[in-house]
């Protein structure tokens, strides 16, 4: 029988998804299958509408190998899952003559925990709900969601929290998940043979196609411990997040509320003396954390030194006396030890790392703002400690014995993509080595046409932004320009802050123009309403750079108030940016103008997500128009037609409008 065609297949699954071929996708699936094939490394950068998932699972499936697809969005592990997968596999079964096994896999909190739900959690003292489902009023929203979890639990076939619909609180989910370090394991427990996570974790093994997340991924590079199964393929999805998340799971974090929980439970299980030992240094601690200022430690201070060699010895202490205690009075005392013995082992691994005192380590201090009286008096500051980059690991961990694929609609920054290349380990482009990864990147563009469709305006006549100044003249602007709009704005910030204001003053101003903003309801219900009516406004900062999809006339304006350069008082990125200049290296272009490069390029992209959207990206920045660095941002960006002629917007926004409503008229 001689072996599938390759567009043969891919023309079979997007009629399965009810799609449209386009030529960037034909052209990723070559490439992906070719990197597999040669078992080398692909960093493709695919648009968006380009119908990237079947860019990579239709050569994945047909050449038969185990793969992992890593993703940074729920959204999109669900899409592949209960969509492109099914419909996929199906497509393609009578060409493979095979119908290939897939399976999502996630941490083990995402799963409903037996035990807890059974046996009830092992509580601290101090919060006094040693029941919480006796102890939570079944009217409060938490005793409600408790039942509802106990209704749930026996009929879920998989666990998964994001299979329960409506979702829960964070608190409610606590009461009825356990973290790794936390599990009994599936020997030890009475509900093992039931577990929902062991039963996901023996489904990934099966399968030929395993989703999961990059945290997971990050974890099972980190850790040493195996979370993923062997696998030959490994593709990266929204690879522009992947070094993010992998620092996020490699920064630790000490704070005095969490070592006083780890005090108090291991006080019942170990002898007063040991227990009294650990107390000491937790109050040494939180003493110090008090006057704690915010910003990094290039060295430790002695006094903080000394309290962390305290902290590490008392905890190390408490570890070896955990194992041999018994206390007649405590209830099920493997659950009680296993959940001491993760709390006091995570104060001991990030007191001895920042001991240590590695030259590849960045340590500071942060303070969040208190949220409440005085229960919460500690809760504003914590000590951390990240690595200075997470390249080397990756290079290591990532690309050793496997073919890895990374892809995103954004990795081409400033005009090539060795700027993303050199954050994952990877060396320029064509570099020769016996030890250094073979890759290629490809750009295979997009379907749509971005110079018809869209304008990319800079307002040059406005006060370059000044930190924390008055920007008037931006709000000013702003207005301007949602009024010729009709409303349809995404407004991006660089700060919540001046996302608030912007709110605030807008709502006084035109207030015939509604304004959401973010974090005064969850981020679907903003999105979704955001949709729902032209005249709407959504102003927010981060998470809306990146995570917003709304073609049509909903969206056809989106404002940067200024370039996201990360703050400069950022303990991490300084210290990233300081590490490049020391090398010989441009720190400002390596680190601070590759960050804002990244996030401008995800922002544009919120503009046209689909083949009639028409727009404005307006960036009231004028250094995009002025400084050196800002022909590298542009580069980056969507290659819209250009202008910095404000009355030449108005009248194009004003257009769109009309068109629009006669449209929707």
């Amino acid at each position: 029988m001689t072996k599938p065609s390759l567009p043969d297949l891919l023309h079979a699954a997007v009629a399965a998804v009810g799609g449209v071929e386009r030529p960037g996708q034909v052209t990723m699936a070559e490439a992906v299958a070719e990197a597999i094939d040669d078992n080398s490394h692909l960093l493709v950068q695919a648009g968006t509408g380009t119908g990237k998932s079947l860019g990579y699972l239709v050569p994945a499936l047909a050449q038969g190998e185990r793969v992992v697809v890593a993703t940074a969005t729920l959204a999109l592990q669900r899409q592949l899952v209960e969509r492109d997968l099914p419909r996929t596999v199906d497509a393609l079964h009578p060409q493979l003559r095979r119908r290939p096994e897939f399976a999502m896999l996630k941490g083990r909190s995402n799963y409903l925990c037996l035990h807890r739900l059974h046996e009830g959690v092992p509580q601290d003292e101090e919060e006094g709900l040693f029941d919480p489902f006796e102890a939570a009023a079944p009217t409060s929203k938490l005793g409600q969601d408790l039942l509802r979890l106990r209704d749930w639990a026996d009929e879920t076939e998989t666990g998964d929290r994001d299979d329960l619909t409506p979702g829960v609180s964070d608190r409610a989910w606590a009461q009825v998940s356990v973290a790794s370090r936390e599990c009994l394991g599936a020997s030890k427990c009475a509900y093992g043979a039931e577990c929902f996570a062991e039963a996901a974790r023996e489904r990934a093994k099966l399968a030929e196609v395993v989703v999961t997340n990059h945290a997971l991924l990050a974890i099972d590079a980190i850790e040493g411990a195996p979370v993923l199964p062997q696998h030959e393929v490994l593709i990266v999805d929204e690879a522009h997040e992947l070094v993010s998340r992998v620092t996020g799971v490699a920064t630790g974090e000490l704070t005095p509320g969490q070592v006083n929980r780890a005090v108090k439970r291991a006080a019942k299980l170990v002898d007063e003396k040991i227990a009294d030992q650990l107390q000491t240094a937790a109050e040494g601690f939180e003493r110090l954390m008090e006057l704690a200022l915010p910003g990094r430690l290039e060295e430790i201070p002695e006094d903080l030194g000394y309290a962390l060699m305290a902290l590490r010895d008392a905890s190390r202490n408490v570890i070896s006396a955990l194992g041999s205690t018994r206390d007649k009075s405590v209830q099920d005392e493997d659950a009680v030890r296993k959940q001491a013995l993760a709390s006091v082992e995570t104060v001991h691994g990030v007191a001895e790392r920042i001991t240590q005192g590695s030259e590849y380590d960045v340590v500071w201090y942060e303070r969040h703002e208190p949220r409440g009286g005085a229960a919460y008096r500690y809760s504003g500051a914590s000590l951390r400690v990240a690595p200075l980059s997470v390249s080397g690991l990756l290079r290591e961990k990532l690309f050793a014995d496997r073919s890895v694929v990374l892809t995103s609609a954004t990795l081409k920054l400033g005009g090539d993509f060795n700027g993303v290349g050199a954050s994952l380990g990877l060396a320029p482009e064509g570099t020769q080595g016996d030890e250094l990864p073979v890759w290629k990147g490809i750009d295979v563009g997009s379907p749509f046409d971005y110079p018809k469709q869209g304008i990319m305006y800079v307002a040059k006549h406005l006060a370059k932004p000044a930190r924390d100044g008055d920007r008037k003249d931006m709000l000013d602007e702003l207005t301007e320009l949602i009024q010729a709009a009709g409303g349809r704005t995404l407004g991006l910030f660089s700060s919540m802050r001046a996302a608030q204001l912007a709110a605030e003053e807008l709502r006084t101003r035109i207030p015939e123009f509604p304004v959401l903003l973010q974090g005064e309801d969850t981020l679907g219900e903003l999105i979704k309403n955001f949709a729902a009516d032209p005249q709407t406004c959504l102003f927010g900062t981060l998470s809306l750079w990146q995570g917003v999809d709304v073609p049509g006339p909903s969206c056809q304006l989106v404002v940067m108030d200024k370039i996201p350069f990360p703050r400069p008082d950022d303990p991490l990125m300084s210290a990233r940016q300081k590490a490049v200049e020391e090398a010989g290296g441009n720190g400002f272009m390596a680190v601070a103008a590759t960050h804002a490069a990244l996030l401008m390029a995800q922002g544009a992209g919120r503009l046209v997500r689909a083949t009639g959207d028409r727009g404005v990206v307006a960036v009231l920045d004028p250094r995009l128009a002025t400084a050196r660095y800002g022909s590298y941002l542009k580069a980056s960006m969507p290659d819209f037609w250009y202008t910095t002629d404000r009355n030449q917007v108005r009248r194009s926004l004003a257009a769109i409008d009309a068109a629009s409503k006669a449209a929707e008229a």
